[in-house]
């Protein structure tokens, strides 16, 4: 099944694989894959047609050796699921090579005039934008400038001089992806995350986004469901493992 958002989705990681070295994406009649050899976290593959728990592991297999020989030892995949409750059962229970990982709930709003830009976002890069998003405040001055892929774009949140608080979207086909949005630990509970968010939306808007999607973690679902986003569907994460049938030697 096809998620709403997923194809922006898929066309933001065709745009990251732009700026990271050895990247690639790699589309099959059952997987889409996002191979980054140089970026760990977006090593995820989404299963295209979901069936039962063997058919998904043997969709996966060829994955295997894709990512051992781009030197990637661990990677997720992605089960769309029609289920719009992160405490819902899961669609498959179990797949040989693979521990049960997170859920992230997938969400759509539509974008609306009258949405407000904030004082004190800014475009940065990608790599700056994440580490914003991280643990450590970013210094305005290495924010560094946006980074040349069509569509795509990265924004910090600049409090007292430094960013504390970054995302990235992605406009295409008139929805915008909305992607790691993520407030430094000393500055949460402040609203700076739902202003950030809503400057990404009215900025969207202005570019003729019509529709805006993303994948929520239970602790931020209260916050975009006040910016009027609703659960669509959901992704069930899934670790490749290196035990059963198909054990394998996998760099680490």
């Amino acid at each position: 099944m096809t998620l709403p958002g997923q194809e922006t989705l898929v066309a933001s990681w065709n745009a990251l694989a732009e700026l990271s070295p050895g990247a690639r994406l790699i589309r099959s009649p059952g997987t889409v894959a996002a191979v980054f050899p140089s970026w760990l976290p977006l090593n995820n593959a989404i299963v295209v047609a979901a069936g039962d728990g063997t058919e998904v592991a043997a969709e996966a297999r060829p994955l295997r050796s894709i990512y051992a020989d781009a030197g990637v030892g661990t990677w997720a995949l992605w089960i769309p699921s029609s289920a719009r409750d992160l405490d819902a059962p899961d669609t498959v229970r179990d797949i040989a090579g693979f521990t049960r990982d997170t859920t992230t709930l997938v969400m759509q709003a539509t974008v609306r005039p009258g949405l407000r830009r904030h004082a004190g976002v800014v475009r940065a890069s990608v790599a700056a934008a994440t580490r914003a998003a991280g643990d450590d405040p970013v210094p305005l001055a290495e924010l560094g400038e946006p980074d040349d892929a069509v569509g795509l774009a990265a924004w910090a949140m600049v409090q007292d001089g430094m960013a504390v608080a970054g995302a990235w979207s992605l406009l295409h086909d008139g929805d915008c992806g909305i992607y790691t949005v993520g407030t430094l630990p000393a500055w949460r509970r402040r609203g700076l995350a739902g202003a950030l968010t809503e400057h990404i939306l009215a900025d969207a808007y202005r570019h003729g986004a019509r529709t805006a999607t993303l994948q929520s973690t239970p602790m931020a679902q209260r916050l975009y469901e006040s910016l009027a986003f609703t659960p669509m569907g959901r992704y069930e994460e899934w670790i490749a493992t290196a035990t059963g049938d198909d054990k394998m030697d996998v760099p680490r």
